[in-house]
């Protein structure tokens, strides 16, 4: 029996959260929506759609009047506008209208690419999120952010539009590499050091359990994971505080972001965060909030999930000039999400370019890493 949990906007009931094993209420789900005998388009990109297409394509044809599937080239440098022309184009020529329905199949980059499309195509149509990546599953396909990039600066191009349905099927981790799991874990580990310093203490005490990928074990850190995620989106759904809100789900990403783009996507997305919770987490500690014994732990404690606390060759100028042209930035001052202490996380805006450029030394590899 699958779990759920219920996302609201403004107060009310907007979409459900499944956590299951399968596919099999999918379509049941989606039907109890109102979209039986609609026209449904499954975005998905090149890794996917091999894996999953046809099994999604088949559960949901009886429900659809018409089920087409649109296949997007994968990676971090098709999420591009031009890219996303060309999937208007497609449904236009299938004479997708207002009441049709986009279902979002993989993973953080179709998701906000295929939730970007249905926030702007006819001024707004439903979309359903089914993500298969960790990393989508615990964060992007939660909380109606959608986005493309934007001559490499990421996501600077973008609508907040809610999903109908989040369904997370467990199951599709099976197929992910270890790298890729790891990536989306960094989110996990983040989400933890926010909000939650209880679950940050199960994630390591269950580590053996997760990386095993123990299925019961994996729904309740991904429900979990997301609980956090839907709290702080509820409270702040389109990041309009200036003191914490759903800017705090940033923490890792200034630094982490600027990383991504230098080092031109061959890193990925989780492993970037990382390294920018590392750095955040020590300028925590040189700014006097966390102690020195808390930054080491939350440092070396991304070590044994596999994600990396050091990074080689990094220009640390250009990474202070990536970080003052990310949209997070507000005039002349960056907000970064620093840590109080672990499950207490506060904007600042004090950060001064001198401490980024000893944060970002503090990731570089050198042979204190051995």
């Amino acid at each position: 029996m699958a779990e759920i949990l219920n996302v609201k906007y403004q107060g009310s009931p907007c979409y459900d959260i499944v956590f299951d094993k399968s596919f099999d209420e999918l379509a049941e789900r989606i039907k109890e929506l109102g979209f039986s005998n609609r026209k449904f388009a499954v975005i998905t990109d090149s890794n996917v759609k091999p894996l999953y297409a046809d099994t999604i394509t088949k559960l949901v044809e009886g429900i659809s009047s018409k089920t087409v599937v649109y296949e997007i080239p994968a990676g971090e440098e098709n999420k591009n506008l031009d890219e996303i022309r060309k999937v208007y184009g497609f449904l236009i020529e299938n004479k997708f209208d207002r009441h049709d329905l986009i279902i979002a199949l993989g993973g953080g980059v179709i998701g906000d690419m295929a939730g970007f499309i249905a926030a702007t195509y006819l001024r707004g149509i439903s979309f359903v999120q089914i993500p298969t990546t960790l990393l989508a599953q615990t964060d992007s396909s939660i909380g109606g952010k959608t986005g493309v990039d934007f001559d490499g600066y990421k996501n600077m191009v973008g609508a907040f539009h809610m999903p109908s349905l989040v369904y997370i099927n467990i199951s599709v981790l099976s197929t992910l590499s270890g790298r890729q799991f790891a990536s989306g874990f960094a989110e996990i580990m983040k989400h933890g050091l926010i909000k939650d310093a209880d679950f940050y203490m199960w994630l390591i005490e269950n580590m053996y359990e997760i990386e095993e990928k123990d299925a019961d074990v994996l729904i309740e850190m991904i429900k979990r994971s997301c609980d956090i995620k839907r709290r702080v989106v509820e409270d702040d759904p389109e990041e309009k505080s200036k003191t914490g809100g759903r800017a705090l789900l940033n923490y890792g990403h200034t630094i982490g972001h600027a990383v991504e783009k230098y080092k031109n996507f061959s890193l990925l997305h989780g492993e970037c965060v990382a390294l920018g919770c590392v750095a955040s987490a020590y300028i925590s500690w040189k700014k006097q909030m966390l102690s020195m014994e808390d930054y080491y732990e939350i440092r070396d404690m991304f070590v044994p999930f596999n994600l990396p606390i050091s990074v080689e060759d990094l220009d640390v100028e250009e990474i202070v000039r990536l970080i003052h042209s990310d949209k997070k930035a507000d005039s002349d001052f960056i907000r970064f999400v620093l840590l109080k202490k672990v499950g207490k996380a506060v904007i600042d805006t004090t950060v001064t370019d001198d401490e980024v450029r000893a944060a970002v030394n503090e990731i570089i590899w050198d042979e204190k890493f051995e």
